[in-house]
């Protein structure tokens, strides 16, 4: 840091981690919106409806080997392309990271942002491999840049959330994880590819474990904020006092799994 081609469609995906469908139905008249035939016309027999099939492009056959998950196969396909395309260098560098080639993705995204500086998507999969290598000040940039295109972008905020939280700029990261709630309330139930990935250390999980839970909590996902919970005690990162004290999840009291979760723990 898919669903089926079916007739005429085919599934292209797309950055954050989102699937589109590409329409190539064939327009078709109503009979009522034919010119009136003239005698000389009615007369002779009305020729067969040719219907074409439309030519999938390699960028179209390479869509659909991604959602396939035949990444191999969609980079070939994206290699015939035009070279000048920073939309398909962008895909490009979706497959080798989904294939956990940084280095190839890392490379991908770099052309796609020469040719179009711009492009947020390939910005935010840039900042997603950055953090993956742990060059968290170098995904940070790369996550402030896309967001002054597009500041009301909850992926983008979760993210820099995210990568502030790794560089353990804790309240900063919670700060950005609710402006990032705020415009998308259900930001953290969304799985995005490429994303960024957990932190390596157990330190490091359980912190952006308990962000998540606080996130969570929030939004009024109380299930998964639970979840989060026990990820972030199981890491020793908190403690069943603190989470107590914790006014984030004051929503949670009273809740028979939020409560058996704090007695198990202090009840080891």
């Amino acid at each position: 840091m898919c669903s089926l081609v079916k007739r005429r469609s085919i599934a292209t995906l797309t950055v954050f981690s989102a699937i589109l469908a590409a329409s190539f139905a064939p327009l078709a008249r109503s009979q009522d919106q034919d010119p009136p035939l003239s005698s000389s016309e009615s007369e002779q027999p009305s020729p067969p409806a040719i219907q074409q099939t439309p030519r999938l492009t390699p960028e179209d056959i390479g869509d659909a080997y991604m959602t396939h998950q035949r990444y191999q196969a969609a980079i070939a396909a994206y290699q015939t392309v035009s070279p000048d395309s920073a939309a398909v260098w962008n895909k490009m560098g979706i497959a080798y990271q989904l294939m956990f080639s940084l280095v190839d993705a890392s490379r991908c995204y770099k052309a796609s942002l020469k040719l179009d500086p711009n492009n947020s998507h390939a910005l935010n999969n840039l900042g997603t491999v950055y953090d993956s290598l742990r060059e968290f000040s170098q995904a940070e940039r790369m996550y402030r840049k896309a967001l002054r295109l597009h500041p009301d972008s909850a992926v983008l905020l979760k993210n820099l959330g995210t990568n502030l939280v790794s560089q353990h700029k804790y309240e900063q990261g919670w700060e950005i994880y609710k402006t990032a709630l705020a415009r998308d309330p259900h930001i953290f139930e969304k799985s995005t590819s490429p994303h960024v990935e957990n932190p390596g250390t157990v330190q490091e999980r359980g912190v952006m474990n308990y962000y998540m839970a606080k996130g969570c909590a929030r939004a009024g996902q109380n299930d998964r904020a639970i979840d989060y919970l026990r990820k972030a005690l199981n890491d020793g990162f908190t403690s069943p006092k603190k989470i107590q004290a914790d006014t984030e999840f004051a929503v949670l009291h009273g809740n028979p799994a939020f409560e058996q979760l704090l007695v198990a723990q202090r009840n080891p």
